[in-house]
This record gives structure tokens, C-alpha cells and sequence, in this order.
């Protein structure tokens, strides 16, 4: 555990901007609680450290991980019309089939691991176009290549931040009456001196199942991936084999040093079913065979390559060639070496430059030496994609980063409050062996200041503190007000996955859908505060505000509690 180590600027340069919210970090989170604030009026500055917005949608390039339920319910009215505006993208721009064209439920690349697999520069003009009103109505500053770099208190208050233009090290400062971290690794929270908790905590601390036994482990996080794009030329002897990484010889060997064992090198074909941790030999491409295992929920998994295929030509009426593409967000590239949070900037580049290199090294070997069906080895038709990921070697611009700083919040999500088998049932993944056994599912704790829902699987990738898989069942749940305020902090709000869980519920609090609900409900708020002139803080401690603020959010789309559904 940790509280802040940066220094706070008192003083600092002169604001050269005032907005009614400061937002930095333009990921999926951000962009939502810039939607939300612009919708009330808001004046509001959004930064973001590279040229594309959406953070895991787009520059990181992760398909967005839904609920079984996404298509009724389970997201906010402005995600949902995201979703379909990406639909209606591709209906406008693509060539699409009849029979593509007419799906209600079209899935762009027809991925697996989600309903709505699509390109990253299609989820970046499609929040471009529902930013454009603000932008163009004077109400939204968008300030790309901006990294923060100093904050600026009073007290228990955010003045303002100072960042720096990445090309031309110009300093801005900016001041707002409310500020929103949305950066991926909660970058403001030591700049602003406010209390937080890296890494995972003690089981005696949080009474959490699967929290770790004995002290807590600050370092403990999930390992960040730095995404690639792939395409793949399906011709007799197409060969676009990449020069050999400089780190191949180092990751071709690598085995993680996990509990329980990894069952061999991380670039083989033999990995670790999450939810089982048994080995399974899993297939490349979807006509590949399969080790079957009857006790493995996972057994129905179809291949890598079409996991996360973003490029699907089967959707599309055209007479060039179309290859289809994936990107490479595999437990292959996972970096589990170390965390970088609250490290050095040189120590940190060099932990960047590794995860690109294993991303690299999984490519090469994938081309030159990933077993296939007929006995031989390689697909040397895969190549990198820098047209999908925006970015050089098909690299995505950013790390995709599946654990922040968190801050040490009013209410703490556990796992006792939304975990199936701490609130008395039993994981559909692994259901006790006498059906008598399992009866009625439980219910996730009910939160009176929930302010939106979400669901996924607590599902924790090995972590770099040497634990395997905890992929385990947890019910649909709310998001609690309280979780997304900070202790003492009065104006500093989180939006991204630096909200008030425990190192095991950042396993399923993490995903789109959930970060999303919570940038829009913390937008909401600050413009519910200025219309009140009250702080956050006092619309968690007042019924009458928290009950007005409710009203609001359900008025803007926001589902507060689950319809029934059944537990799958």
C-alpha cells in the first residue's frame, strides 16, 4: 500500500486557461466525462498524451470486453450510442453484404471476444463525431500530445495542472473548479499529493479471498500489454517475415516465474486456461484442432486469431483483396517482468521498450517457428498492421494498462461485495459437483449511491508478483459514488480504472463499458456540483443531493441497477 510521494506546487506558473473541468487523459473514460460535462454546459479542457482519443478502444487497441447481457443492458445510453454509432460507420463507409448491412447485432471484424470487434481509427472518428458539437459550440478544448507534469493545491483543493506538449516542451497550466484524472496509471494522484493504493493488498487488510496472504505487495499489479496489429496474406508462399528482434533469444526462452507453474515458455503453444490453470494447446487458427477437456469452460475457445479480429472480409462486397487482421492481446505478449507504477522515467522506457520487444518476438515466432496442423512450422503470411494501430510496425501508440494507482476512496469495492462464491454462490465456470448444491444465485452487495452498473468475470492476468490466473465468477454490480471519492481531496475526481476496488475487483472493474459509466457519472457530477455550488463529497453525505443527483443520471441514460438476468 502507499500514499502519495509526489511534491504539490503551491505556487506555480500563472494559469493561461480556466475551465469548469479540467479532464486529464482523453482515454475511454475521459471522453465519456467530457460528453457527460459539455451536455450540462460545462466549460471543459480535456488533455490526452497522444493524437488519437479513447485510450483502450483506439491508441491501445483493445476490442471492447462487454457483458453477456451488452445488447439489453449493463451501459450507459451514451455507450450504447457509441456502439451503434460504429455500427452505422461502417454501414456509411464500408462496402458491406446485404446480409452484413442488415444485421442489427453486426460484429465488424468478428472477433469472438466481443459482439462489437472493430478497427481502432473507427472507434476514434466515431468519438470524434460525438465530440464535434462541443468542440465546434465552444464548450470542449481538446489538447492532444499533453503529458501532465506538476499540480498546483490548496489545502484539500486542485488548483491546477501543469502539462507539457510532447514535440515542443511548451508548459501550460491550467484551473478548474473540478479536475478528473483519466490518465491509465492515475499520473495525477502523487502530483497532487492525494492518498492512493498501488499493487495488491493483504488478505487480512480487505478479508478478500483471493487477495495474497501476509504483507500487502505494492508491486503486485497485472502485467500491461503493448498491443500489435497482424494481418494475414492467405496466398501460397507469401512470405513477410520482419527482421529478427533485437530481445527474441531472450523472450523465445522466457518462462514466467508463476504460482502455479507456467506450463513451459510463454512463446509456445502451450499456455494456461484461466479459469482452470490446467495446460491446454490452443489453436492458432479456427480450423486447427483442439485439446478438448470437458472440464474446461474455455473449451469452446475457437483460436487466437480470430480472438480479437478486427478485419473480417467475410463482411464485405468488394473485388480487392481484403486481409483479415487481429491484434496480438494474447497471454503470449502479456509483460509481466515488473510494474511501472511509481518508477523512474528511465526505468520505465526500458520497461516499454521490453513489452514492444515481446510483442515483436511473438510476431517472429508466430512467422517462423508457432507449430502448425500439417507438422511444419511458421506462418510467414503474418505481417504488421501500422494502418489499423496508427502507429510504426503495427505497434499500438499506447500500453494497454490493466491496473492504475487507485485512491484511497470513501467506500472500497471488494471482493466480499461482488465475488459469486464470498456472496454464497457458486462459479457457473466451476459449479460444485452435486447440482443440489448450487440453488439460487446471490445478488451483488446493493450500493443506496450506486451511480451505474457493470459486469465481468474478476479475471486477473499472471501478475508480475509471480501469481497465475484468478479468473473467477462475480455478479452484476453497481458502481458506488463513494468508490470515485477520494478520502480528503475535494475536487479531484477518478475516471478511469484509479477508482476505490481492491486489487482483485480491478479485475472486473477495469473493462469499457464499466470505465466509461464511470467518466460519465464523475462528468455529471461536477456539472451537478456547479449548478448546486455544493463539492463532490457533500452529495454522498446529503439524501437530498444524492437522490437529485441519482434522478439526473437515470435522466441521462444512466441504469443504476440490474434488470434480472440469468447467471451464465
Amino acid at each position: 500500500m502507499q500514499s502519495a510521494g509526489g511534491s504539490r506546487n503551491r505556487g506555480g506558473a500563472a494559469p493561461e486557461a480556466h475551465a469548469d473541468l479540467l479532464v486529464v487523459g482523453g482515454g475511454t473514460g475521459g471522453c465519456a466525462a467530457a460528453l457527460a460535462a459539455t451536455s450540462l454546459g460545462l466549460q471543459v479542457v480535456m488533455t490526452e498524451e497522444t493524437d488519437w482519443i479513447g485510450g483502450q478502444l483506439t491508441s491501445q487497441m483493445v476490442p471492447p470486453d462487454e457483458s453477456p447481457w451488452i445488447e439489453g443492458q449493463g451501459c450507459t445510453a451514451r455507450y450504447r450510442r457509441y456502439r451503434d454509432a460504429v455500427r452505422q460507420y461502417y454501414r456509411d463507409h464500408y462496402p458491406l453484404t446485404p446480409a452484413a448491412r442488415a444485421d442489427p447485432f453486426l460484429n465488424p471484424g468478428q472477433g469472438t471476444v466481443s459482439r462489437l470487434c472493430h478497427e481502432p481509427r473507427v472507434g476514434v472518428a466515431v468519438l470524434e463525431g460525438l465530440l464535434s458539437f462541443a468542440r465546434t459550440a465552444g464548450l470542449l478544448d481538446l489538447r492532444l500530445w499533453r503529458v501532465p507534469v506538476a499540480v498546483s493545491t490548496n489545502g484539500d483543493r486542485v488548483e491546477s495542472v501543469t502539462v507539457v506538449e510532447r514535440h515542443s516542451g511548451r508548459r501550460e497550466t491550467i484551473s478548474a473548479d473540478v479536475v478528473v484524472d483519466a490518465t491509465e496509471l492515475g499520473d495525477l494522484l502523487p502530483l497532487a499529493g492525494v492518498e492512493y493504493v498501488t499493487g495488491a493488498e493483504s488478505r487480512g487488510d480487505t478479508g478478500e479471498e483471493h487477495a495474497v496472504d501476509g504483507p500487502a505487495q505494492p508491486h503486485n499489479v497485472q502485467p500491461l500489454t503493448w498491443c500489435l496489429a497482424v494481418g494475414h496474406d492467405p496466398r501460397p508462399g507469401a512470405d513477410h517475415t520482419i527482421d529478427r528482434p533485437a530481445g527474441y533469444d531472450a523472450w523465445r526462452s522466457y518462462t514466467p516465474p508463476t504460482t502455479p507453474p507456467w506450463p513451459g515458455p510463454l512463446l509456445s503453444p502451450v499456455e494456461v486456461a484461466p479459469a482452470t490453470l490446467k495446460p491446454r494447446n490452443a489453436p492458432f487458427f479456427e480450423d486447427e484442432d483442439e485439446d478438448e477437456d470437458e472440464d474446461d469452460p474455455s473449451k469452446q475457445f475457437t483460436g487466437w486469431w480470430s480472438y480479437r479480429r478486427v478485419i473480417f472480409p467475410g463482411h464485405l462486397a468488394s473485388s480487392r483483396r481484403i486481409d483479415e487482421a487481429t491484434i496480438l492481446n494474447w497471454p503470449h505478449n502479456d509483460y509481466m517482468v515488473a510494474s511501472v507504477i511509481d518508477r523512474a522515467g528511465d526505468e520505465v522506457r526500458r520497461h516499454y521498450d521490453a513489452a514492444r520487444q515481446l510483442s515483436l518476438s511473438l510476431l517472429y515466432w508466430l512467422q517462423t517457428e508457432r507449430p502448425r496442423p500439417d507438422g511444419g512450422c511458421g506462418y510467414p503470411g503474418l505481417y504488421p498492421r501500422p494502418d489499423v494501430s496508427g502507429a510504426a510496425g503495427g505497434l499500438a501508440k499506447a500500453p494497454y494498462i490493466r491496473e492504475s494507482r487507485r485512491i484511497r476512496a470513501l467506500r472500497t469495492v471488494t471482493e466480499a461485495h461482488v465475488g459469486t462464491v464470498m456472496r454464497g454462490g457458486w462459479d457457473p465456470a466451476r459449479p460444485p459437483e452435486d447440482p443440489g448444491q448450487r440453488g439460487a444465485q446471490p445478488r451483488a452487495e446493493t450500493f443506496a449511491d450506486s451511480v451505474g452498473i457493470g459486469y465481468y468475470r474478476i479475471d486477473l492476468h499472471p501478475s508480475t508478483g509471480g501469481d497465475n490466473y484468478i479468473d473467477i465468477s462475480c455478479l452484476p454490480f453497481q458502481i458506488p459514488l463513494g468508490a470515485l471519492l477520494p478520502r480528503r481531496v475535494e475536487n479531484l475526481l477518478p475516471a478511469c480504472k484509479n477508482i476505490g476496488t481492491t486489487h482483485v475487483t480491478n479485475g472486473c472493474y477495469r473493462l469499457h463499458p464499466v470505465e466509461w459509466n464511470i467518466g460519465e457519472a464523475v462528468g455529471l457530477l461536477a456539472g451537478f456540483c456547479k449548478r448546486r455550488s455544493v463539492i463532490p463529497r457533500q452529495v454522498s453525505e446529503r439524501a437530498d443531493l444524492l437522490s437529485d443527483f441519482q434522478r439526473l443520471l437515470r435522466d441521462q441514460g444512466v441504469q443504476l441497477q440490474w434488470l434480472p438476468v440469468t447467471a451464465g
